[in-house]
């Protein structure tokens, strides 16, 4: 069996894509049937346009951990989490599935480990195809999606959306077995 599908390619990453991506990502979704859409959002302002733009479809935003941008800082604002849940989103706050442990002992003795080598192989193909991997795993160890239905993780370049890929989730523990079906958009460069 042969299949085709479209690759959209956007001229230059960032938020200026977001709307393009979530059009691209919403329809192929109704195209396959796909149930859940798993999207970052760092502030909780890309979750809130996802819930709004994919309404009937479950959203399942992943945020950055606490203390990512320095002790005790969450940038997911309350006031954000709680619109998102309120219009039946979901927020998953937890460990970067890509780092964790292993940037500590960067941090600390300027030394790579695995998931460090895993996140930087993926950024060859984008920062929102590594993101859009790693919050899938997150998303999967975390009980919020399961691993025999394939999902669209929505991901970017700093701020918004400019990367949708179709995958079959994986745990964190089956890493190998994570699949990109599809790569519905990206950007060039």
């Amino acid at each position: 069996m042969v299949a085709e599908s479209k690759v959209i390619y956007f001229s230059k990453p960032g938020s200026q894509n977001t709307e393009d991506v979530f059009r691209i990502a919403k329809a192929r979704a109704r195209e396959l049937g796909v149930k859940n859409i798993v999207v970052a959002s760092t502030t909780g302002n890309t979750a809130i346009e996802a819930v709004e733009f994919f309404k009937g479809t479950r959203v399942v935003a992943v945020s950055h951990s606490t203390g990512f941008r320095g002790p005790n800082i969450q940038e997911f604002s309350e006031e954000n989490r709680r619109k998102v849940e309120s219009s039946g989103g979901v927020v998953l706050t937890a460990t970067h599935a890509f780092s964790g442990l292993s940037r500590a002992m960067r941090k600390k003795f300027k030394m790579y480990l695995f998931e460090e080598v895993v996140a930087n192989t993926l950024r060859l193909f984008g920062e929102g195809t590594k993101v859009a991997c790693e919050i899938t795993i997150m998303a999967a160890d975390a009980g919020l999606i399961r691993t025999d239905e394939d999902i669209i993780a929505i991901a970017g370049t700093s701020r918004g959306a400019d990367t949708a890929l179709l995958l079959k989730p994986v745990n964190s523990e089956d890493f190998f077995d994570l699949r990109i079906k599809e790569i519905l958009c990206k950007p060039l460069f």
